[in-house]
């Protein structure tokens, strides 16, 4: 296993057609090796590290990832553009292909902490930001954001938001489809409740033709992936790449045009030499196998797959921090 934390050629320009998108507690380091065996192609997003956490505390615990994750974008929580641009010069010594700014979470803890879907109010603000990180890397900045928040919620709020953040030099905008209630609401209404607005995302592009937009929210089948994309330049998928990671893989290989290169059997053989060199340092063995627990979703037996992994991976490995 080759973990990154050096130099790495960075390509100009990221294939965003399909990407996973950023979901704290899913998308570690173990997860993202495992996608990876699925999807060869497709963009993978860390979980949300917040700035605090690399200007005052481990980096190294939460920057460290496996060379085979690549493509791979880090997400980071903030809003100063001191820190960021710490972290934005960390993540390009690190060897991450992309920074990326969370302006979309709206939970009252990342509220407290003034960065999420709370700075799509403060459009001045996120564009400080994206310059500082800007200026502090060579690696692309790019900005995940909701079509709204509150009652902020109008097309002439996201247009001015995206206006000012593009001028400050973002040229990837990842949009949520779904305003934030900032009050009222858990994350997870927030994913649901809101009603998904697809053609205002579509509108932005059409509006920012020089920009790119990648469109996210409640995308579960192919045939909606291939709708969007004839309006947008990408789609970020969420939930549904986690719980169903096969058909993740059938997507990659259909948005590339070639044939899914591995079975699932294959997949899980590919992976034994990583969860056995994770286990010698220390990792719990429930820690990488939670992430694999859909795999077989759709087949016969898959009820027998997860009931088995539940019930006997933490009797393997040590305890660890990972």
């Amino acid at each position: 296993m080759a973990e990154s934390s050096g130099q790495f050629e960075h390509p100009k320009r990221l294939d965003r057609r399909l990407s996973v998108a950023p979901m704290m507690d899913w998308t570690d380091r173990h997860d993202r090796r495992f996608l990876r065996l699925c999807a060869p192609h497709t963009l993978l997003y860390t979980e949300m590290v917040t700035a605090g956490a690399i200007v005052y505390g481990d980096i190294e615990r939460h920057l460290r990832f496996n060379a085979e994750e690549h493509p791979v974008a880090v997400q980071f929580g903030g809003s100063e553009p001191e820190q960021l641009a710490v972290c934005a010069r960390a993540a390009e010594a690190y060897g991450y292909d992309e920074v990326n700014l969370n302006v979309g979470c709206p939970s009252d803890r990342v509220q407290a902490g003034r960065f999420g879907a709370c700075l799509m109010a403060e459009p001045r603000l996120v564009a400080d930001c994206v310059a500082a990180m800007r200026e502090a890397t060579r690696l692309p900045v790019t900005v995940k954001s909701r079509i709204g928040i509150d009652d902020r919620d109008s097309y002439e709020h996201l247009l001015q938001f995206v206006e000012q953040v593009s001028d400050a030099g973002c040229r990837t905008f990842i949009v949520h489809a779904r305003k934030a209630w900032l009050q009222g609401l858990s994350p997870k209404q927030n994913r649901e409740i809101p009603p998904l607005d697809y053609p205002r995302v579509y509108r932005l592009k059409q509006d920012f033709p020089e920009l790119e937009i990648i469109i996210n929210g409640g995308i579960r089948q192919l045939s909606e992936i291939s709708e969007h994309i004839k309006s947008v330049d990408g789609v970020m998928i969420g939930r549904e790449a986690y719980a169903n990671p096969w058909a993740l893989a059938q997507w990659d290989a259909a948005l590339w045009n070639v044939r899914v290169p591995r079975t699932r059997h294959q997949v899980i053989r590919d992976f034994m030499p990583y969860i056995e060199q994770e286990l010698l340092a220390g990792t719990k063995l429930s820690n990488i196998t939670r992430h694999i627990l859909g795999l077989f979703q759709g087949v016969p037996g898959a009820k027998a797959w997860r009931r088995h992994l539940s019930e006997n991976a933490w009797r393997v490995g040590r305890e660890s921090k990972s």
